[in-house]
């Protein structure tokens, strides 16, 4: 095999036959237990099963091809399925599909400005803060299914022996769930517990809400279909606000997932790829009749635990799932909701970081406040906006502990007062800076020395200009030494006069600098602080 093909499907070196024999059957786990879990979040969402199973074949098949990361599983997940909820049940399913296009679009513009490097800028918290919401989301979602006539979106709960054998179900393929892996992994559990349920309904006459009861999945391939929406002012009006929603949820989800994979199969995934790759398969999907979708952790790793690292697996997933999907429907029809909803409180239990529960009373009070903002804030509002809102709050908890370390020792060397700074000098930092100096009983040559500190920003450069016009007036002499040449351009033109700048060893700081060295002469930042 050629290096360039070898490169192509994500592997490291030459297949051999029992490797391209373990990507198949991979991807024929992947696709059994991708069925259950696309038809569970399609009804989570409001629309038919096969609007799930349509877009878990799509970008399913689309990422696998191209995506930034080979063995990554994708398709139709909650965290979508539960922002598509209100938009389906006010607007309906043909403004979900226009959405999902204009999700393809902002995450297209998102790879294009390489927009996923920023996914290294949450914290820890957010991120324990973030799965844990969206378990209880996936959670609180499953309730519906316990009302009458859940595809309506029920009126009242069940009661009596109904009640009882909706739990009696559920309970059971949580049990299959968890007993069955201690004997045997060759099936996916998910799968065997479905059959059996199943089975059980089937055979045993128990008369019990089916998928087949909420719409029929029977089907051929996706044909492409322009959204019927108007096209005018007020369609945009309602659809952006979601596309955003889902595309910052979607992307967010998958390069998180990505990152996990990375720490598994100890390379790297290209997070630029992985936008356009997610990109491009929502704005396909949503011409195709297809609920959009992003990067699955549980199936991801499930691929990956059953040998698929390379890209045959993904795409031999998608297409035994439209095999599944063109001659199986008559099956996944008579499948009771009560086994879905059991898969999904094993997703939930499997999603939840109980770890989080221990940890929070040893972490900082801080980050144990992020944690449970971030949780409460995707179920109160939604994921993206969590996340946005715990990154937020954990940039101002990092300002005001950065702010805390700004000081100085004070000597005297050679007849001048010497203050070497420690800490970052930025807006936070100003008051405790200032307050480190007294002019008027300071001595006549003052010197302020930058090595162990750094000007972060503007506010920084404002407060070091308003300093030496101080000391200007006061008709004493301030040396600034050990400053980044940045910093000694803005200040050579605004406050020359005024101070004197050491040019001895000043250093050319590259803290900021990617591996590639964009930032020549000593410019670290978008700013050139």
């Amino acid at each position: 095999m050629s290096e360039k093909f070898l490169r192509l499907i994500g592997a490291k070196e030459a297949l051999s036959i029992d490797k391209v024999k373990t990507e198949i059957l991979s991807g024929l786990t992947v696709a059994l237990a991708l069925v259950p879990e696309a038809v569970a979040f399609a009804i989570v969402a409001g629309v038919v099963p096969l609007v799930g199973l349509y877009a878990a074949f799509i970008v399913g098949l689309i990422t696998a091809i191209w995506g930034g990361r080979p063995g990554m599983i994708s398709g139709a997940t909650g965290a979508l399925a539960v922002v598509m909820v209100s938009l389906v049940a006010v607007h309906g399913v043909e403004y979900l599909f226009a959405t999902v296009v204009l999700m393809g679009i902002f995450q297209l513009l998102a790879g294009v400005f390489h927009l996923g490097k920023f996914i290294r800028m949450v914290p820890h918290p957010v991120m324990l803060g973030f799965v844990n919401g969206l378990a209880i989301v996936i959670f609180l979602a499953q309730l519906n299914q316990f009302k009458v006539n859940p595809s309506d979106g029920g009126s009242a709960w069940l009661e009596g022996s109904s009640l009882y054998m909706m739990l009696g179900l559920v309970w059971l393929t949580m049990v299959i769930m968890v007993v069955l892996p201690r004997f045997t992994k060759a099936v996916p559990a998910p799968l065997v517990a479905i059959v059996v349920v199943s089975l059980i309904v089937i055979f045993g006459g128990i008369d019990v809400s089916t998928v087949g009861d909420v719409a029929s999945v029977a089907g051929g391939l996706p044909e492409f279909h322009i959204p019927m929406v108007p096209f005018e002012f007020s369609t945009l009006a309602i659809i952006v606000p979601y596309a955003l929603i889902l595309a910052a949820i979607g992307l967010i989800e998958s390069l998180l997932t990505m990152n996990l994979v990375n720490d598994i199969l100890k390379t790297r995934g290209g997070a630029t790829k992985e936008c356009l790759a997610q990109g491009a398969s929502n704005l396909v999907t949503g011409f195709f009749g297809g609920m959009g979708g992003c990067a699955m952790i549980g199936q991801s790793m499930i691929n990956v635990k059953s040998g698929g690292t390379t890209r045959i697996s993904g795409i031999a997933a998608a297409i035994f799932l439209l095999i599944i999907i063109l001659f199986a429907s008559g099956l996944i029809e008579q499948i009771p909701l009560a086994a879905l909803v059991g898969v999904m409180f094993m997703v939930v239990i499997g999603t939840f970081a109980w770890n989080s529960l221990k940890t929070i009373r040893t972490m900082r009070i801080a980050d144990g406040i992020v944690l449970v903002l971030v949780t409460f804030v995707t179920v109160w509002q939604d994921l993206a906006i969590a996340v946005i809102v715990g990154v937020i709050v954990s940039a101002l908890v990092f300002a005001w502990d950065a702010a805390k370390r700004m000081d100085a020792t004070v000597t005297d060397e050679s007849g001048s007062h010497i203050y070497k700074l420690h800490g970052p000098l930025f807006f936070g930092s100003i008051d405790s800076f200032t307050a480190l100096f007294n002019v008027d009983d300071d001595h006549q040559d003052v010197v302020i020395d930058f090595m162990d500190s750094r000007v972060w920003d503007h506010s920084g450069i404002e407060a070091i200009e308003a300093l030496a016009a101080k000391y200007h007036l006061a008709g004493k002499i301030l040396h600034l030494k050990h400053l980044s040449v940045d910093c000694q351009n803005l200040l050579n033109k605004s406050a020359r006069q005024m101070v004197e700048i050491s040019k001895i060893e000043d250093p050319s700081y590259r803290v900021a600098a990617d591996y590639k060295g964009h930032f020549p002469n000593g410019v670290d930042d978008d700013n050139g602080h």
